[in-house]
């Protein structure tokens, strides 16, 4: 029995395209741009099993099965490679992934909006500068002769002669997870800004009302309603935890004593394939990174999916 609303049925995704077809028209820009640059080099990866040769080509190199992945298992700095990408990784996640979202609920309490859009600038602006600009002011900063560092530690009395911080390896995944952080610290503070300003003024009142401070409103409303754009971040840096960087160490570990601690996959592949033309190997490598990442996030989202939130 037919109820006194009438049913309505779904309309299928290409009666939707057809009436969408301005909005639809406006992607297929992206899409090429994808498909060209993303999707057709894939074919490149043919050469993690050939010993690929520039003069024979893709299609006619000789096939060498996964020679260069047995190659890469059992080199020497393999295990040396893998614990550098991992734990710079980690702390990259443990420290770069809450900063943000800790700096957007500090910015979210301050009620002069002048003095919080200046933090937001000044905070925000490091993102747009390269790597060559940010390490070259860590490098200034850190410098013996001159650097801010090492003049404040020496009118603190805390050191008696400058420290060479960027010829030390155990201070250099400290250096580089710290200008890593203020780089990129406001640009991803902007999203979790604009996740807050989503959240219902009224349930603020209503917990100002049953004596709530500031403190346990921040608890208690705002993280849980933020919680499904702070466990998507997660899930891709979780997906990412294999990207250890490659511009910031390049720049930052110059240094031939740093390598035993700032050599990562990225900058190892970068040595090996485009500096050595061992395009086969550094391809293999490359592409066991990728398989890596791929079933790391989607293990993160199908444990993320459990929880109620999740990319697909």
């Amino acid at each position: 029995m037919q109820g006194p609303f009438p049913i309505l049925k779904p309309k299928s995704g290409w009666k939707r395209f057809v009436r969408q077809w301005d909005v639809q028209l406006m992607v297929i820009p992206a899409l090429l741009f994808i498909f060209v640059f993303s999707y057709i080099p894939m074919y490149g990866v043919l050469m993690a099993f050939q010993d690929y040769d520039i003069f024979k080509g893709f299609f006619h190199s000789q096939w060498a099965g996964f020679k260069h992945y047995e190659a890469f298992f059992h080199a020497p700095e393999f295990w040396r490679i893998m614990r550098n990408t991992v734990v710079i990784s980690l702390l990259k996640l443990f420290i770069g992934y809450p900063a943000p979202i800790v700096l957007a609920l500090m910015l979210n309490e301050i009620s002069q909006m002048f003095f919080k859009r200046v933090i937001q600038t000044i905070s925000y602006l490091p993102h747009f500068l390269s790597w060559v600009i940010v390490g070259g002011f860590a490098m200034s900063m850190l410098a013996t002769d001159n650097g801010s560092i090492n003049m404040l530690l020496m009118k603190l009395n805390l050191v008696q002669e400058p420290i060479n911080f960027l010829s030390i390896p155990e201070y250099f995944w400290g250096i580089l997870v710290g200008a890593g952080v203020w780089k990129e610290i406001g640009f991803a503070t902007i999203i979790y800004l604009a996740a807050i300003a989503g959240v219902d003024p009224h349930m603020y009142e209503a917990a100002s009302i049953d004596g709530a401070s500031r403190f346990k409103q921040m608890f208690l409303i705002t993280l849980p309603s933020i919680a499904p754009v702070i466990v998507i971040f997660l899930i891709l840096s979780v997906g990412n935890i294999l990207n250890a960087g490659f511009e910031d160490i390049l720049v930052l570990g110059t240094n031939p004593i740093l390598r035993e601690v700032s050599d990562v996959i990225d900058t190892y592949v970068y040595r090996i394939g485009i500096l050595n033309s061992r395009y086969s190997y550094a391809t293999a490598v490359g592409l066991f990174k990728a398989i890596i990442n791929i079933a790391l996030l989607t293990v993160a989202n199908a444990i993320a999916r459990r929880l109620g939130t999740s990319l697909w």
